[in-house]
């Protein structure tokens, strides 16, 4: 009776100890972690608002809308010449903050690059804030992500899983194609990278190659921001088409070196 006793107290205790993981699956040092990098932002982007004039900045905000697009970059043009430094900064800092954290709304923020600098230097822009805010997703989940993504994206996780390890003879093809075409969203692939072993420097090229066309044509839809009503208009069927073209070229050499093996 008493072995029962002490065998169903030891369950109740491992019962317990699991629910607490299950609850808090992070230690201390990844939360110390995740922390510092959200004070690195904080500091970053307090730097750049004590170094502009003073003035009002309610019109800073993170743009929700089309409408709230054409509110910021009315203000933020007439900083951009006098301020290009800190306007850069700001821009850069808000963008890697965004993916890091997985905020939505960075195709506004790609607009907004297109709006304010043109094709090509926005373009550069935005490849070069995408890629370092997506590194950064990359070893935040790194550290912390594995927990998240078994409870958010499980199936997904799963797929992405057996299909890097088919092609890990081709895999720099395969993440390129999944960077071009709409295939897994970004957010996921920057998550679950390391989390199914994607090597960083794969995930790095593929990243900050296979980030330029979909960059190219919000960028430059940006340039004729007033002409944009929503989102959907960005990709019409020919971008889309165009996309997944770049996307099959770019993964036809692995599935041919798949074909050719005995």
């Amino acid at each position: 009776m008493e072995q029962e006793q002490v065998m169903t107290s030891s369950s109740s205790s491992d019962d317990k100890n699991k629910m607490k993981e299950s609850k808090f699956p992070l230690t201390f040092l990844e939360v110390a972690g995740a922390s510092g990098v959200v004070l690195f932002f904080a500091f970053g982007l307090a730097g750049v608002y004590l170094t502009l004039p003073e003035s009002d900045y309610s019109f800073l905000k993170l743009p929700r809308t089309i409408e709230d697009l054409h509110i910021l970059r009315d203000h933020l043009e007439s900083y951009t010449s006098d301020y290009t430094m800190q306007v850069l900064v700001g821009y850069c800092t808000v963008y890697i903050f965004m993916q890091t954290f997985m905020i939505p709304g960075t195709v506004f923020m790609s607009l907004l690059a297109g709006s304010l600098f043109g094709v090509l230097r926005g373009v550069a822009l935005v490849v070069f804030a995408a890629t370092a805010g997506a590194s950064s997703c990359y070893f935040l989940s790194k550290l912390i992500g594995r927990p998240l993504i078994n409870s958010l994206w499980p199936d997904k996780l799963v797929f992405f899983q057996d299909q890097v390890a088919k092609r890990r003879g081709g895999l720099l093809n395969y993440m390129l194609f999944l960077r071009v075409t709409p295939t897994l969203p970004n957010t996921f692939i920057n998550v679950a990278s390391p989390i199914v072993n994607v090597p960083y420097h794969i995930f790095f090229l593929a990243t900050s190659i296979g980030l330029i066309p979909a960059a190219y044509v919000t960028v430059k839809a940006g340039i004729a921001l007033g002409e944009l009503r929503t989102i959907g208009d960005l990709y019409d069927i020919q971008s889309i088409g165009t996309l997944f073209l770049i996307g099959i070229i770019s993964i036809t050499p692995t599935l041919i070196t798949n074909k050719n093996k005995p």
